[in-house]
């Protein structure tokens, strides 16, 4: 099949996979789920200018803490959620202290814990407070961070399908995308992320940079915890990825010296 099929199909399962855009379902495969991992940046950077509009706007009407909190709630309404619930059930299953396929079958549990619950509550309360601060900047500062933070969480999803790494099922999300990113799209998307993050500090081209960087760096040391207990990679893990990644990203962006 030609190239382009396959890069069509994988932006589809991107944006499928990443948000609630109604966009018909293509070709499925490894091959194309490890061309939608790679453009899982793209996605997130698109998502993260919309998000971008909704705290300015939301900004110029609502005090900066309720516009940030009407940010967050358009984030999850945007991806339905999942990656909250992602976060929720890794969490649960890496709190109860259990190994391997025992440790799994607490992530498939509908209930949360209180592991889960306290993870997503300190997620959520980071996230409003770094957009609330983000408000009060200029807006193509403000932008840039939002952007950079959502396109960040969302290429760790890339380094989380990483070759080399498993899936901790042999069936589902994980199991379709899990060592399907090569070492050339890590590099872009890398690159990319990286590119995005030098305007969101006016004045410190650098501490953008730092943050994703850092970010990335602290993800790379949860994900190996995460494949020594369960495994491997599973949905849940990749959803928890993405708010851990977006959440240090936020917090490097507006920590000052």
């Amino acid at each position: 099949m030609p190239s382009e099929s396959r890069l069509l199909a994988g932006a589809r399962l991107a944006v499928t996979t990443f948000t609630t855009v109604p966009v018909r379902a293509g070709r499925i495969d490894r091959p194309v789920a490890g061309t939608a991992m790679a453009l899982a940046p793209a996605v997130g950077a698109l998502l993260g200018a919309l998000l971008a509009g909704v705290l300015l706007l939301s900004g110029a009407f609502a005090p900066p803490l309720v516009a940030a909190g009407v940010t967050v709630g358009a984030a999850a309404l945007l991806t339905r959620g999942l990656h909250l619930d992602g976060l929720a059930d890794t969490v649960d299953a890496l709190g109860s202290y259990r190994r391997g396929a025992a440790a799994l079958e607490i992530m498939k549990k509908p209930d949360v814990g209180p592991f889960g619950v306290v993870a997503l509550v300190v997620v959520l309360l980071v996230q409003a407070a770094a957009l609330a601060d983000l408000a009060g900047r200029s807006w193509p500062a403000c932008v840039a961070a939002v952007v950079t933070a959502t396109a960040t969480g969302r290429f760790g999803v890339a380094v989380a399908c990483r070759r080399g790494v498993p899936a901790a099922r042999p069936a589902g999300l994980g199991a379709l995308v899990a060592g399907t990113v090569g070492p050339v799209a890590l590099a872009v998307g890398a690159v990319a992320v990286a590119l995005l993050a030098v305007p969101a500090v006016p004045g410190r081209p650098w501490q953008g940079p730092l943050a994703v960087v850092a970010a990335l760096a602290v993800a790379a040391l949860l994900l190996t915890h995460v494949v020594r207990r369960l495994g491997g990679i599973t949905g849940d893990v990749l959803g928890a990825t993405v708010e851990v990644v977006t959440t240090l990203v936020y917090l490097g962006l507006v920590l000052s010296g």
